[in-house]
């Protein structure tokens, strides 16, 4: 069963979505988390979360004090478990925070977002199959709605190549846990 590992909703159970979701572990989130913590404060953060899934990713932040979050995914079923855990979450939490859940594809979301660079922290988590290419495209598209301080996550399998960052982005970390390669890179 999947949770929220750690700060104001700690424990709280998430549904999972059936279907082609591959969810993050609790243990990658706990050590992602853990890494993240260590560079930036999540108070007040406005998340974005593509290839959401559970949403587990965006609603860890949240928990941990993120503001806002936008979560993407193109499946009903996706979108659906998002929808209840965020209403879960917040009904968990003691201040307000904002939750937008898209369904609707990556590329499409994107193009609806606001230009501002007010995004502070991404989770990029596509199918493992996802071509790398796809993932530069991505990140790419994201440079002008991101923060000049942002942090970028990706998780990739820890069997395909690692994708051609864009020049705006300096890798930071890479770690991998088990089959799962997660970078984490910055402006």
């Amino acid at each position: 069963m999947a949770r929220i590992i750690a700060g104001e909703a700690g424990s709280l159970p998430l549904d999972i979505p059936q279907g082609p979701t591959r969810p993050t572990s609790d243990r990658v989130r706990e050590a992602l988390f853990s890494a993240l913590a260590s560079r930036i404060d999540f108070t007040g953060l406005t998340v974005l979360d593509l290839f959401a899934g559970s949403g587990a990713l965006g609603l860890e932040a949240l928990s941990r004090g993120a503001h806002t979050l936008t979560a993407v995914d193109s499946h009903r079923a996706a979108c659906t478990a998002i929808r209840t855990n965020a209403q879960r979450l917040e009904k968990a939490l003691t201040r307000p925070v904002s939750s937008d859940v898209r369904c609707q594809s990556v590329s499409a979301a994107l193009s609806t977002l606001p230009g501002d660079a007010s995004i502070d922290l991404v989770f990029i988590d596509p199918p493992y199959e996802q071509p790398s290419e796809e993932i530069t495209e991505i990140l790419n598209t994201l440079g002008p709605l991101v923060h000049p301080e942002a942090t970028i996550v990706v998780e990739r399998s820890a069997r395909t190549t690692e994708p051609h960052w864009p020049e705006w982005l300096t890798p930071v970390t890479t770690k991998t846990y088990g089959d799962t390669r997660v970078f984490t890179l910055s402006r």
